[in-house]
């Protein structure tokens, strides 16, 4: 076994958020495999930031028994070769995880919250991912979920702990077809929405837009109330922004999310919540009249 004894400060961590100081604090040492790790379990970790820090020094990072909740926020870290992320909440995976986790080996997602096979699609990205884990999350329990896995990550040599054979290799492509196939198809279908995706581009391109007629309208001068008129909806508040993702998370179907997103992306409050905020301050106008009246 390799020597397991470590090398970092042994300072109280601090639990919650994935801090500089609790990246410095933590374990770090040669695993049995002769990787060099750090050891981030157990800290009740929400999300994955600040690994900058780490300075692209090990092979290894463990973050299993947190609380994270998306597959995301690493910085570029070629020399990383496996991540340890088991038993966290992780339902969804980032896109494009190449451009940070490119050499990436082997991944254990073993007791997590991805329940449907297009949440793997993402994984396809990684070109050296060999081994992988994802028993104990929802989609595992799908009959196709094996094959499936499999034609979207075709390098693997063993899922779930246990070897890809040959023939597994040829069923999957028979089912699904080629890995290249697929993303054709894909392409074809045009990209899925994801719910709450993009609405802080779009709130800042809403709000870029309101400026930029807000500037124009200065510089006509003389006619403010035809300038006024002009000017485009003003770009939801920070109240607003957060009811509207609220909705969009919540929506029941992709049309729903779609016209949330269309209304952020043009600077309007959706109706529904426009006329939910104007019922609430018609009602505390009302409050305040009365109070009045009493006075």
């Amino acid at each position: 076994m390799g020597d397991a004894r470590p090398t970092g400060s042994l300072g109280p961590r601090l639990a919650g958020r994935l801090t500089a100081d609790l990246i410095l604090r933590s374990p770090q040492y040669m695993s049995c495999i002769k990787y060099y790790e750090i050891d981030l379990r157990g800290n009740k970790i929400g999300a994955i930031e600040n690994l900058g820090v780490t300075e692209n020094q090990f092979d290894s990072i463990d973050l299993s028994d947190n609380a994270i909740v998306r597959l995301e926020g690493f910085p570029r870290l070629p020399r990383l070769k496996m991540l340890l992320l088991s038993n966290n909440r992780i339902a969804k995976i980032a896109r494009n995880l190449e451009a940070s986790v490119g050499h990436l080996e082997s991944l254990v997602l073993t007791n997590n919250k991805i329940s449907e096979l297009r949440d793997i699609d993402p994984l396809s990205s990684l070109p050296k991912l060999t081994t992988l884990s994802i028993s104990g999350n929802p989609v595992a329990l799908k009959k196709e979920y094996r094959l499936y896995t499999i034609s979207r990550c075709p390098k693997l040599k063993v899922l779930d702990f246990k070897k890809v054979k040959q023939k597994e290799r040829e069923q999957a492509e028979k089912l699904y077809g080629t890995l290249e196939q697929q993303q054709q198809r894909q392409q074809q279908d045009g990209n899925t929405f994801e719910p709450g995706e993009g609405l802080p581009e779009a709130a800042a391109a809403a709000m870029d837009t309101d400026e930029a007629a807000a500037q124009a309208g200065d510089e006509e001068g003389a006619n403010g109330e035809a300038a006024a008129a002009a000017k485009p909806t003003a770009a939801p508040s920070a109240e607003q922004l957060t009811a509207i993702k609220a909705a969009v998370a919540n929506a029941q179907t992709l049309e729903d999310a779609w016209r949330l997103e269309q209304a952020l992306k043009a600077g309007d409050m959706p109706s529904a919540l426009a006329r939910k905020e104007e019922e609430e301050q018609q009602r505390q106008q009302q409050d305040i009249a009365a109070a009045m009246d009493e006075g």
